[in-house]
């Protein structure tokens, strides 16, 4: 049997791959949360897709390719098919889509939906993981522990399910924080397991080796990753959220009140303007009034305040209409 290590530059790979898995997690919650206020199916597809761009590539797959820039078998080179590398990380993506589009589509059997979407994307990342581990041309055979290989892929379906869960019912930015921490935790332990199921036996005569090395695949990938956490990071940011939409659409109607004469009422918790947050939305902050009697307006005046940001902008409106 060969040696094998596992962190072959330390704690950098470890690290930086559950760096990855934590960001690629955060992101991916975020997106999830958009999905659940989309407006329209297009707009609820587009955010899973990205949703999934962000856990399949970035926390699970990413992670994958990182820490293994740190395995090396003593005695062999390792190549890499770059054909089964690429294969490895469509699956991921796709597997966490679908079990995205299978838990987030829909009202009834919640947890169901989340159970049979867990299974299927966890499945996902351990074919993407033994794929990966498939492309890998080294001088020996590799063989698996098939107790372990079960245990990596129960843990995959498990952490699979957590994060479908997660991305139903988390919100707040920071409990999205803390559950990508969880989810980073689960995907590096599912990686990790996997890993010492493998053992390799040398050949004796060593042969020529085709494919790439990790480090000849790091530019290309490191590149891809990161101008991909930026594109999903600009979408988080460009696109703007119901409460941006609740007070355009409340300037819009105060611009119209100026021709008819008819006061619009503003935005508050649970009073969008129709069309403008879909079921299951949260609904908008109340904006909170002046006090009456604010200087420069008058004794007795009241209005409303508010502020908005999109597209970059940034404006604070006041309706001093009630008076």
């Amino acid at each position: 049997m060969a040696q094998i290590h596992h962190f072959d530059h330390g704690w950098v790979t470890p690290t930086v791959s559950y760096v990855l898995s934590v960001l690629g997690s955060s992101l991916g919650l975020t997106l999830a949360g958009r999905f659940r206020t989309a407006r329209s199916g297009g707009e609820r597809t587009w955010w899973l897709i990205l949703a999934a761009l962000a856990i399949g590539g970035t926390a699970i797959w990413s992670m994958h390719f990182v820490a293994m820039m740190g395995f090396s078998v003593v005695g062999t080179p390792i190549r890499y098919d770059v054909g089964l590398t690429a294969a490895s990380a469509i699956i991921a993506i796709v597997a966490v889509a679908v079990g995205l589009a299978i838990a987030l589509f829909g009202e009834r059997a919640r947890h169901a939906r989340i159970l049979i979407g867990g299974i299927i994307a966890g499945l996902g990342v351990a074919a993407m993981h033994y794929t990966g581990m498939a492309a890998m041309r080294l001088n020996g055979d590799i063989s698996y522990s098939a107790t372990r290989v079960g245990l990596s892929i129960g843990i995959a379906v498990v952490a699979a399910s957590v994060a479908l869960w997660l991305a139903v019912v988390v919100h707040k930015p920071l409990a999205i924080f803390v559950s990508a921490l969880v989810m980073g935790i689960a995907v590096n332990g599912m990686h990790f397991t996997g890993m010492t199921a493998m053992s390799v036996t040398e050949h004796e005569a060593a042969g020529a080796l085709h494919g790439s090395t990790a480090t000849g695949l790091l530019v290309p990938i490191g590149l891809t990753v990161v101008f991909g956490i930026i594109g999903l990071a600009y979408a988080l940011v460009a696109a703007p959220t119901e409460e941006d939409r609740a007070a355009v659409a409340y300037l819009a109607a105060r611009r119209e009140a100026g021709l008819t004469g008819v006061i619009p009422r503003q935005p508050t918790a649970g009073s969008a303007p129709a069309g403008s947050a879909p079921a299951g939305s949260a609904p908008a902050a109340p904006l909170a009034p002046f006090p009456s009697g604010e200087p420069g307006n008058g004794a007795g005046a009241l209005g409303q305040r508010g502020k908005s940001q999109l597209n970059g902008g940034s404006w604070t409106y006041r309706d001093r209409s009630s008076r």
